[in-house]
């Protein structure tokens, strides 16, 4: 079958650039995407995913993009059933935001925060990219445990992990 496109479908296709929802857990999580996406460069869109309160997050931003803030799931000292209604909020905040923003690809450093967005990226049919932290040298974090089973790809930072997440793909580290 002979499919031919027209100038303005090229250029059109030419011109998208792919859309990235980066999540920002806070701290060395920041910072290992903030390192990447200095890594990937303009050759994208990127929007960003930051739990309340991280002002810190926000400001270390250099590539530009819209930013949307939402409430963790748990915080120290939290009973199951406090975490359990967090958890239910942060779902839907999850869902408005994934809505807003329509991402290609959701892509998270191991937060908590990763985990209700990115289990409803996989819903909507979006790409997830999952990077355990770099501080997981030879267990798993709880993030890890989950995406692992949602995410399109999965990478570790230290050859160890590989014994846990056979899967997973190992290039390195960011930091």
């Amino acid at each position: 079958m002979n499919v031919s496109k027209n100038k303005e479908t090229l250029t059109a296709e030419k011109d998208y650039k792919l859309r990235l929802l980066v999540v920002l857990g806070g701290g060395g999580h920041t910072a290992e995407m903030l390192k990447l996406i200095d890594l990937l460069g303009e050759r994208f869109y990127y929007s960003y995913l930051i739990s309340i309160g991280d002002k810190l997050s926000a400001l270390k931003i250099r590539t530009r993009g819209a930013t949307y803030f939402i409430h963790k799931a748990r915080d120290h000292g939290d009973g199951p059933f406090k975490t359990a209604v967090k958890l239910m909020r942060l779902f839907l905040e999850s869902l408005v935001v994934l809505v807003r923003e329509n991402p290609d690809v959701v892509i998270s450093a191991g937060p908590g925060l990763a985990v209700p967005i990115s289990v409803l990226a996989k819903f909507f049919r979006k790409r997830v990219i999952f990077i355990e932290t770099i501080s997981r040298v030879y267990r798993p974090s709880l993030a890890g445990r989950i995406l692992s089973n949602f995410s399109d790809l999965f990478f570790v930072q230290w050859p160890e992990m590989k014994k846990i997440y056979p899967k997973a793909l190992y290039a390195g580290r960011l930091l």
